[in-house]
């Protein structure tokens, strides 16, 4: 599993066996590398206890395999087993104490059993081994906020969003800040989720709610303040149904962030979406990591480049608006990939591949 509750593994990449470092490498090297493949094959699947059984005989023949015992209490973690997950991190803790990413999953376990404190104290840890991963950020934000220390929250979280951008949407969605709501940092949070999805076009008061999932009044109450601070433009027309709220970047606003702009519609009834240099580059990069995922079986790196093309925060709105039947294809690869694993990208890896490929070369010909 890639995530739990919006948590993200600081990786899920397999081990390749040539990587070994220090010594030659052995049978036993190539064989206990195989089985750890496996085990994290099998959690990609979600099944955990079968995972469990496999790193057990990696285990068996080093039982210092650190990747694998990590992996093992990762597993007992998804099936609520907490005791044994700390347990076996303790043991991962011992043979490197300085691995942030073991911090982090034994936070999560004390955050699942409500015990923020000691949830706070494993990211402190594992942020002061490197502090530039937005996930840790996160992730201490929630501990924070929900152990009532919001203030502290809230500056973690705006760390966390500086680091990667799409953590503001995913915490305005999130129930464990639901006691930061009235404070004035967080409605800044939700005013930053606004602003970024009109400039991708997504100009209307529907828009906005399908895309971030906020209230129809957290909305208008952000976007009143936008209004006043001189960020935003809020026009009320008239419909057949009543009125409906269109919002416009201020042209100040728009120098600094640009803006995704959208023509009014041709005598085809088609919207024309102008694609910046730099956000074609980005699509491109990501079809192209996808593609070699695909290619190389990564189930999880191939669900995290799909899940960046469709989410609405990066480039889903404009892919959905120029490319509607490339849009539906990623979202039935995103929902087969995530329903039967590894199983179905085995069987088509190649066709995958190849649309990423062929997609590419479209996005480039815009």
């Amino acid at each position: 599993m890639e995530k739990i509750l919006g948590r993200k593994l600081f990786s899920e990449k397999p081990i390749d066996s040539s990587q070994s470092k220090g010594h030659r490498i052995t049978e036993d090297d190539i064989k206990k590398v195989n089985l750890f493949n496996k085990g994290v094959n099998k959690m990609s699947e979600e099944k955990f206890e079968e995972a469990i059984k496999i790193f057990d005989l990696a285990l068996r023949i080093d039982p210092h395999f650190v990747d694998a015992i990590i992996k093992k209490g990762y597993s007992h973690f998804h099936l609520n087993h907490y005791n044994l997950a700390v347990t076996f991190f303790d043991q991962a803790l011992e043979i490197n104490i300085n691995d942030p990413e073991v911090w982090n999953l034994k936070g999560l376990v004390y955050y699942k059993s409500k015990n923020y404190e000691k949830a706070i104290d494993c990211c402190e840890k594992a942020i002061d081994l490197n502090p530039n991963v937005a996930m840790v950020w996160y992730n201490y934000a929630c501990y924070l906020t929900l152990s009532g220390k919001i203030a502290e929250g809230m500056e973690a979280l705006k760390k966390s969003i500086e680091l990667d951008i799409s953590n503001a949407k995913k915490a305005v969605r999130d129930k464990d800040f639901i006691n930061a709501h009235m404070e004035d940092d967080y409605k800044r949070i939700i005013e930053v989720v606004i602003l970024e999805s009109i400039r991708q076009g997504n100009d209307h008061l529907g828009k906005i709610l399908w895309v971030t999932g906020l209230s129809r009044e957290e909305i208008q109450d952000a976007t009143t303040r936008l209004v006043n601070k001189g960020l935003l433009f809020k026009n009320i027309k008239k419909t057949f149904t009543g009125t409906d709220e269109q919002y416009e970047l201020t042209q100040a606003l728009v120098a600094k962030v640009g803006i995704e702009k959208r023509s009014s519609k041709s005598f085809e009834g088609k919207k024309e979406i102008f694609f910046s240099t730099q956000q074609i580059k980005d699509i491109s990069k990501i079809l192209n990591d996808a593609s070699e995922h695909s290619e190389r079986n990564e189930l999880n790196s191939l669900l995290n480049s799909i899940d960046k093309l469709l989410n609405p925060v990066l480039h889903g709105t404009v892919i959905l608006d120029n490319f509607f039947e490339e849009h539906r294809e990623l979202r039935l690869f995103s929902s087969r990939l995530k329903e039967k694993g590894q199983e179905y990208l085995n069987l088509h890896r190649e066709e995958i591949s190849k649309f990423m490929f062929e997609f590419d070369k479209k996005i480039k010909g815009q």
